[in-house]
């Protein structure tokens, strides 16, 4: 190891950070603040919109999947580089088309690349940091989710100041994707890392109840999750908000879900990840709620903050509870629960659109979308607290 390990783990963290802002914050979320001026400008309907979001949910599952795979041991940081390098091209390659069909295999695409950056690069986060015994900033890691939806809001509005058309959206994200790739290879290259999967091959993950009743929660919550991810900005879009008002609710989600994770590890420490995860889902199911329910642009800043306040941290304490339960197989675990996740998050906006088109309003698939948060934090509740 070096001679300073706990320079090291914070120079990984931060790049953790970025990673997951590029390939999570950008990658995954800045199709959000960007779908209403796509659908404006060529005449989406929201099942389009869906489809579309499911694409990249359905490369996120195979990804997630072929992750998995014991091919992927001792190629943890290249892998990492090309799930973050990666997502920086495809990103700008939204805005070079206009074409349905282009942009279901675009998006697929980036979903594989996100899935790859999330698998690999926690991996080597979390390995670096139980080695130094600084897990306290696996907060750092996650939070660059909250840091990449910020930014992915503050480049729409400025776009829209602009006056430049959605295009530049995804060319601007690009940009800003590009150069946080650099950044990661600068913080994460400069030493040796040793996967611990260089040494030895993890064995088959042993499933019990408390390991399949999360893995369950996890994908229901993905399918209750993304439904206002993917369209709250379009919800305040048909409210006639405005774009600065649309940038301002998405940059609520992205400023609240950036301190996220520290805020719940605190809480977790007290009651449990389990009742964390559990507390957290039903606090999201409020926000889904007032989303749709509660009028006044007030209401929906204080949705696009409850939700980034708890689905980045959510997200993280599931994989730390599957983690923590899966024994020698921590990254066959990482991998299971991030397919599961994905198959939910593939259901939620296909579902969420038809109903959306169908009813007129985001109302209905709104409300669905809150009763599934319940029910997962529900069977969340019921696992096993790890210890």
């Amino acid at each position: 190891m070096p001679a300073n390990p706990q320079a090291m783990s914070l120079r990984y963290a931060l790049a953790g950070a970025i990673a997951m802002a590029i390939g999570m914050g950008i990658g995954r979320f800045a199709y959000t603040p960007i779908l209403p001026g796509m659908m404006e400008g060529l005449g989406l309907s929201a099942s389009d919109a869906g489809l579309i979001a499911s694409s990249n949910y359905v490369g996120y599952l195979i990804g997630a999947i072929l992750a998995g795979g014991a091919w992927g041991q001792g190629r943890e940081r290249s892998m990492a580089y090309l799930g973050t390098g990666g997502t920086a091209v495809l990103t700008a390659a939204m805005g070079l088309t206009d074409a349905i069909p282009i942009f279901l295999l675009i998006r697929f695409l980036a979903g594989v690349a996100s899935a790859f950056m999330m698998i690999f690069i926690s991996t080597i986060i979390f390995n670096q940091l139980a080695r130094t015994e600084q897990s306290g900033l696996q907060s750092l890691h996650f939070g660059g989710v909250g840091i990449g939806i910020t930014v992915s809001a503050v480049l729409t509005a400025a776009v829209f100041l602009l006056g430049l058309d959605w295009q530049m959206n995804w060319f601007a994200a690009a940009a800003v994707s590009g150069l946080g790739f650099l950044a990661v290879v600068w913080l994460m290259g400069r030493d040796r890392y040793e996967s611990p999967s260089q040494a030895r091959r993890e064995p088959p993950l042993r499933w019990t109840t408390p390991l399949a009743r999360i893995t369950l929660a996890y994908a229901i919550f993905g399918a209750g999750y993304i439904v206002t991810a993917t369209f709250l900005v379009a919800i305040v879009r048909q409210d006639e908000g405005g774009a600065l008002v649309e940038s301002g609710v998405w940059m609520a989600a992205g400023l609240a879900g950036a301190p996220s994770v520290w805020l719940w590890s605190r809480i977790a420490r007290r009651v449990g990840l389990a009742t964390a995860f559990g507390i957290g889902c039903m606090v999201e199911a409020v926000a889904v709620v007032a989303s749709v329910a509660v009028g006044g642009y007030g209401a929906q800043l204080l949705a696009g903050a409850l939700l980034g306040g708890t689905f980045i941290a959510v997200t993280a304490i599931g994989l730390q509870i599957g983690r923590s339960l899966a024994g020698d197989a921590p990254r066959r675990a990482l991998a299971i629960m991030t397919a599961a996740f994905g198959v939910g998050q593939i259901i939620g906006p296909l579902l969420a659109g038809v109903a959306a088109d169908s009813t007129g309003s985001f109302f209905v698939p709104s409300i669905g979308a809150a009763a599934a948060l319940f029910a997962s934090g529900l069977i969340g509740l019921s696992a096993t607290r790890p210890r």
